[in-house]
C-alpha cells in the first residue's frame, strides 16, 4: 500500500485573531512536510489581495489558499452586530462549499504534480459546522481553539455556571452590587475567580443570550474532534491542562505560535516571513522607524485587537491618561475601533496637540515586530489571547483591560498567576490610566519585577518552541497523528478499490 500524502484543509473563523493563529498552525505543518490548504472566506480574500501581505496569497509549492462563500449580504457588512451576522451566515450556508472544495482539491495539479486528497480538517473555534464536514469527508478533525487553557477550560464551563444559576445575572443591579465578585472555586485546574472573571457572557440578563449559547455549544463540541490544538505551552499553565486532559486525551501545546514560527525560521523553514500573519488592514511601517529613534524600553504601545469597540468617552479618558504621562507611546487606532465605525478621527484634536513629538497614532502595526522592538516597555492591551502570548514571548509586561470573552480569564492570570501585568479597572479613569503607566515603565520594585518576571516567561516561552521543548515536541506528535490518518484513508480507499 502507497504512504498517502498528509494534507490538512485549515479553515479559520474569518476574522484577524482566528485567521492569523491558524496561518501559524499551516505554516508549522507545512515545515513538517503537511501538504497545506488555507481557505478564507471570499471577501477577506479580496480585502487581503489589497494590501502589500495580499501578495502570500499566491501560495507555493505544498500550501495553497482557497476562498469559499461566508453567505453574508453587503448590509449584514454593516450591521453593528456582524460578527454574529457572520457566525450565523457562515453556520447556514458554508459547509457544503467546503466539502465541494476538498473534493475538488483531490482532482487538481501543482506544476503537474497531483494535489494529494485532503486527509483531514483543522478549524478554527465558532465554525463547529466544519466538524460534519470532516464527517461527510470521512477525514479526522482537529479544532485549534484560539483562547489560553484557562480560556477554554472557562468556556466549557458556562453550561455548568448557567444550570448552577449564576448566569444568566437576575437584573442590571448585579453589575455593579458586588455579585460579579462571587468567588467561583470549583473549576478544575483553575485557582478561585471571581465570577466576573471567569467570561465576559457570565454578564448578560437574557436567559436565551446568543453569544452565550454560541460559546459554550462551540466550546463542547470540540469533544467531536480528533484533537484539541492549543496556543499555549506547558510550563505556562500545567494545572489547567492536566485537569483538561481528562476530558479530552489528544491536547497539543504548540505555542506561542510566534515563537515557533520563528524558532521553525531560524532552524531552516522554508518562509521565515510568515510570521507576518495576513492583515485586513495596511500596516505602518513607519511606526518602526519612529521606535528606532525611541531610547530603551521607554515606549507604551496601545493596542485592542481587530474587534473591540470603544465608545468616545473611552477613547478621551485612554488619551488623556496617556498625554498624563508625559512618556512616549505607539497607540494602534484602527478603522472601527471607536463606535459609529471611527477611528483615529475621533482622537481629540487638543489631545494630539498636548501629544505632539512623543506620540506615534498608526492605523495598524506588525504587532510582533513592534513588541520585538527594543524601545518597547510596556504593552496596554485588551488581554486577547494572541496579543497576550505574543507579549509573554517577546517580554513585555502588560497593563490589561478586558472587555470580552475570555480576556477577563487572560488578565486575571497575566496579573496574578504569571506577575506580568497591572489590570485596569472596567471604567476607564485617566487618572488610573496614567498611573499605571507610570507605575509599569517606572523603576520601583514593583516595575522591576514585573520585567523580570516577563524575562523568565520570554525564556521559557522560547525554550517550549525551540527543538527538544514541550511545544516543539507536542507539534510533533500532531504532524506524526496527521500522517497516520493519512495512512488509515490511504489504507480505506485500497480497500475500496479492491486492492
Amino acid at each position: 500500500m502507497e504512504r498517502r500524502a498528509a494534507h490538512a484543509m485549515l479553515f479559520p473563523f474569518p476574522c484577524s485573531g482566528h485567521i492569523n493563529p491558524t496561518l501559524k498552525l499551516a505554516e508549522l505543518l507545512h515545515s513538517r512536510g503537511v501538504y497545506v490548504t488555507f481557505v478564507n472566506t471570499e471577501h477577506n480574500h479580496e480585502r487581503l489581495l489589497l494590501t502589500t501581505g495580499g501578495l502570500r496569497l499566491r501560495g507555493r509549492d505544498g500550501f495553497r489558499f482557497e476562498a469559499v462563500p461566508d453567505g453574508l449580504s453587503e448590509e449584514d457588512r454593516r450591521s453593528p452586530d456582524r460578527t454574529f451576522r457572520l457566525y450565523q451566515s457562515l453556520k447556514r450556508s458554508c459547509g457544503a462549499p467546503l466539502v465541494a472544495l476538498a473534493r475538488r482539491l483531490g482532482e487538481r495539479e501543482d506544476d503537474g504534480v497531483p494535489v494529494p486528497p485532503v486527509t483531514c480538517v483543522v478549524l478554527s473555534g465558532l465554525v463547529s459546522f466544519a466538524l460534519d464536514a470532516a464527517e461527510e469527508l470521512a477525514v479526522p478533525a482537529f479544532v485549534l481553539w484560539g483562547t489560553s487553557a484557562c480560556g477554554f477550560v472557562c468556556t466549557l464551563r458556562l453550561r455548568q455556571l448557567r444550570e448552577r444559576g449564576y448566569a444568566p445575572l437576575k437584573d442590571e443591579s448585579y453589575l455593579t452590587n458586588g455579585y460579579l465578585d462571587t468567588p467561583i472555586d470549583w473549576i478544575a485546574g483553575i485557582p478561585p475567580v471571581r465570577l466576573g472573571d471567569v467570561s465576559s457572557f457570565v454578564r448578560t440578563l437574557d436567559p436565551q443570550c446568543f453569544a452565550l449559547r454560541v460559546e459554550e455549544d462551540e466550546a463542547n463540541s470540540c469533544a467531536r474532534a480528533r484533537g484539541l490544538i492549543l496556543n499555549t505551552f506547558e510550563d505556562l499553565e500545567p494545572d489547567v491542562l492536566d485537569a483538561l486532559r481528562a476530558e479530552f486525551p489528544q491536547v497539543y501545546t504548540i505555542g506561542p505560535l510566534a515563537a515557533a514560527m520563528h524558532a521553525a525560521a531560524h532552524d531552516g523553514g522554508d518562509n521565515p516571513g510568515a510570521a507576518a500573519g495576513l492583515s485586513l488592514w495596511e500596516e505602518d511601517a513607519a511606526c518602526v522607524a519612529w521606535l528606532d529613534a525611541q531610547a530603551p524600553g521607554s515606549v507604551m504601545y496601545i493596542s485592542f485587537g481587530s474587534l473591540a469597540v470603544m465608545s468616545p468617552e473611552q477613547l478621551a479618558e485612554l488619551a488623556w491618561g496617556l498625554a498624563a504621562t508625559g512618556r512616549p507611546f505607539l497607540w494602534a487606532v484602527r478603522p472601527g475601533l471607536v463606535a459609529g465605525d471611527r477611528g483615529a478621527d475621533a482622537l481629540p484634536e487638543e489631545f494630539l496637540e498636548a501629544t505632539r513629538g512623543r506620540c506615534f497614532i498608526a492605523e495598524w502595526c506588525a504587532q510582533e515586530q513592534v513588541l520585538r522592538h527594543p524601545a518597547v516597555g510596556g504593552f496596554l492591551t485588551h488581554s486577547g489571547w494572541n496579543s497576550t502570548t505574543e507579549s509573554i514571548w517577546c517580554g513585555v509586561p502588560m497593563v490589561c483591560w478586558p472587555g470580552f470573552a475570555d480576556q477577563y480569564i487572560n488578565a486575571k492570570y497575566t496579573c496574578g498567576e504569571w506577575g506580568v501585568g497591572l489590570r485596569l479597572d472596567e471604567a476607564l479613569r485617566r487618572e488610573q490610566v496614567a498611573a499605571h503607566v507610570e507605575e509599569m515603565m517606572g523603576d520601583a520594585d514593583r516595575a522591576r519585577e514585573m520585567r523580570r518576571s516577563a524575562a523568565r516567561w520570554k525564556a521559557a516561552a522560547e525554550a517550549a518552541t525551540a527543538p527538544g521543548g514541550s511545544s516543539f515536541q507536542s507539534l510533533g506528535r500532531l504532524v506524526e497523528e496527521l500522517r497516520l490518518g493519512a495512512d488509515d484513508a490511504s489504507g480505506l480507499a485500497a480497500v475500496d478499490d479492491g486492492r
